[in-house]
Parts: C-alpha cells; sequence; structure tokens
C-alpha cells in the first residue's frame, strides 16, 4: 500500500493533513465455520492485507468519507446526528453504524471527523473487509477522542453494527479475528465465552493459500441469516430434549441421540453441522498443537463436505476449487472459508505442490466456470493497530 499517496489524497480530499493512520486486517478462518452464533469454537487468523484508514478530527458535528477504492462515489457527507442506515449511503453504512453502537452503549462522540480508507482486501471474498472496516473505525475512532475502550469492545461494537445496524446476524468471529490478530498465529476462540488462545502455525514446510472463486456475495441478502434462523429453530427443538444454551454445547454422539426431536430433515441437518464442526474445530486445533497437518487438512476436507450438503452454503464454483485443491498431491486440505455463497477457498499447501495446484486451477477454473480464479499465498499478521 502506498501510504504517502493516501496521505497525498487525504490533504487533496479535506484541504489538511491527517492526525492519524490506522489499519485493520481481514481474516481467513481455518475451520469453525458458521458455529460462532452457534456457541462453538472457530480457529481464524488475520492476514496481512486488510484496510487503512487516515482520520482527522473535526470541530463540528460533520463526518466527512472518501473510499480511493471507489471515488466514483466522490466525498459523503453525513452528521453525528443522523446516524440511520441508508442504502444510498454505500459503505459508510459500516463506519456510522459502528458510532450508533458507540452511542447505544453510552459512549458519545463530542465531534465529527474526515475520514479515508483505502484497502486492498478482495471485495465481496469472504475474508471480511466489513469487519475490517468496522474494527479500523472502532480503533481509529477511540484513539482520536481517548474513548475507553479496549480491542475486544471494539470487536463487539463491530458485530453490534453489523446485526442490528446493517442487519447481518452475523457471529463475533470476523470482528475478533481482525481486532485481535497476531503474527503468524491462529486464534482459537470460544465464541461463546470470548476466551481465546493464540496457536502458532508452524508450518514448516507448507502455506495457506487462499483462492478467490469471484463469485461475489452479499450476505445481508442471502440465505445467511436463514441459516440462523433455523439453527435457532433446532436449538429451541433440542432444548426439550438437553439443557443447553446453544448448539454447539452437544456433542456429535448427544446429538444423535436426541435429534428426531427437530424432524424437518433440512433443519437437522443444519444442526448437525453445527454441532460436529465445532467438534472438528477442537480436534483440528489438537493436531496443529501436535504438528499433525495431514489430519488437520483431513479435518478442513470434512468441513467443506459438511459447508457443501449439510449447511448448503456452498456453490459451485467453490466446490470446484475445493475439488481441484483435493486431486493435487501435496495439498493437505481445502475448504470454503467465511459466510459462504461464493466467495474463497482456503487450503494448505506442501511448498513443493503450490505450482502445481495454480497451474492445475488455471487449467480447469475458466475452462469450467468462465471465471478466472485469483490465488493468495497468505501471511499471517497482527490486528488492528495505528501505524506510526
Amino acid at each position: 500500500m502506498d501510504l504517502q499517496a493516501m496521505s497525498k489524497k487525504f490533504t487533496d480530499v479535506f484541504g489538511e493533513k491527517a492526525d492519524g493512520l490506522y489499519f485493520a486486517p481481514g481474516r481467513v478462518n481455518l475451520i469453525g465455520e458458521h458455529t460462532d452464533y452457534n456457541g462453538g469454537h472457530v480457529f481464524p487468523c488475520a492476514l496481512t492485507f486488510g484496510i487503512y484508514g487516515l482520520i482527522r478530527r473535526r470541530a463540528d458535528r460533520t463526518l466527512r468519507f472518501f473510499s480511493m477504492n471507489f471515488p466514483e462515489a466522490g466525498l459523503i457527507e453525513s452528521s453525528l446526528d443522523s446516524l440511520i442506515y441508508d442504502k444510498k449511503a454505500s459503505w459508510t453504512n459500516y463506519p456510522k453504524g459502528v458510532l450508533w453502537a458507540m452511542g447505544q452503549r453510552g459512549v458519545q462522540i463530542p465531534s465529527g471527523f474526515d475520514f479515508l480508507i483505502n484497502g486492498d482486501i478482495p471485495s465481496g471474498a469472504g475474508l471480511s473487509s466489513s469487519a475490517a472496516l468496522e474494527v479500523l473505525t472502532g480503533l481509529a475512532v477511540r484513539d482520536t477522542f481517548g474513548l475507553a475502550l479496549d480491542m475486544t469492545d471494539l470487536a463487539l461494537l463491530g458485530q453490534k453494527t453489523e446485526n442490528d445496524f446493517c442487519g447481518l446476524s452475523s457471529g463475533i468471529m470476523d470482528q475478533f479475528a481482525s481486532a485481535m490478530g497476531k503474527k503468524d498465529s491462529a486464534i482459537f476462540l470460544d465464541t461463546q465465552k470470548l476466551e481465546y488462545a493464540y496457536v502458532p502455525l508452524a508450518l514448516k514446510h507448507s502455506q495457506i493459500v487462499i483462492t478467490n472463486s469471484n463469485v461475489k456475495h452479499s450476505l445481508v441478502s442471502s440465505a445467511y441469516n436463514e441459516r440462523r434462523q433455523q439453527c435457532a429453530k433446532a436449538l429451541s427443538l433440542l432444548q426439550t430434549k438437553a439443557d443447553i444454551k446453544a448448539l454447539c454445547d452437544l456433542k456429535p454422539e448427544q446429538f444423535e441421540q436426541i435429534k428426531g426431536v427437530i424432524g424437518d430433515p433440512v433443519i437437522t441437518r443444519r444442526a448437525k453441522h453445527a454441532v460436529y464442526e465445532d467438534d472438528r474445530t477442537v480436534r483440528a486445533v489438537e493436531c496443529l498443537k501436535k504438528n499433525d497437518i495431514r489430519a488437520f487438512g483431513q479435518l478442513m476436507n470434512e468441513s467443506h463436505i459438511s459447508l457443501r450438503d449439510d449447511y448448503e452454503t456452498s456453490c459451485p464454483e467453490t466446490d470446484l476449487l475445493a475439488e481441484i485443491a483435493w486431486s493435487v498431491p501435496g495439498v493437505y486440505g481445502s475448504r470454503i472459508t467465511g459466510g459462504g455463497f461464493g466467495g474463497c477457498t482456503v487450503s494448505i499447501i506442501d511448498n513443493d505442490a503450490i505450482d502445481a495446484y495454480k497451474a492445475k486451477v488455471d487449467a480447469e477454473y475458466e475452462k469450467k466456470t468462465g471465471k478466472k480464479a485469483d490465488i493468495y499465498v497468505a501471511s499471517v499478521g497482527d490486528g488492528a493497530h495505528r501505524i506510526e
């Protein structure tokens, strides 16, 4: 990212220099998909690409926003006195939502600000550009106005923005990974208790490879919220047979004993995914701690199959990418990552097999789908921070 060009653009757009420069990363989830809103475990890591933001405090209550990713939208103005969701406000709904969420918590922002962003996360790829923007806004505003909020608070404010301002019933994982990421480590997070541990990604002879299907998803308008509602229905029925707070409180064997109470086969499959995925995630982390990458990869593969067949949040293009990966010797595991309905796969690939994987994707994916896939060898970085 050309930070000097960003600073110059800020001055060009707003007339004065910025007060501070901040960064919040995107994330990739290695395993533990759709478990975060079901009280389970997730295992994401922050990436080295994300969203950069420059901020300058104003003396009035005006909010002015500019994105170098969407320059055609121009300068978008709002006010601290009109923090309402507006589809025409485009990407600025996310920072406005964070300010609204702060107000809901009793945190008042004393004045407006100018805010310029520039990101290198592929939009709509399922790598949490919206969560990165929420955490970025929270951090920049916290520092600018000296607010008493820690990084976990910023993650929770981002989730509230997503849920109650923008209308997506997401869990806490994306914002938590962006806020709390650590270089060369993944986060093993219990989403019900918000207890977490950093697990080193000691991938000595392999790499995390992200492949973008270039099928863009829009989770608010997709079946994402429907999946959450189906899980809530399953939970209410299962609670008549078990003393549980969340689906992921159940072990697979317990679920199998009482799943008949659900009745509906579709809702049963949704609940099955949540329960079994949580179990896979716990086992996968133990495999990684033992440096058993092959067993970890097999659990990734099982996760994709469950997302494809039981949760039905995959799509033909991401299924094809996973199948291509599985056919290449030296690929330990591959699965769709993120909310689904498009986006990316994440794979763990032996260093010596990466070129073969890229060649096979290039040869087969566009031929079968008419789309070109983008492949990134991922680097795992720190969470959101100020850049001095």
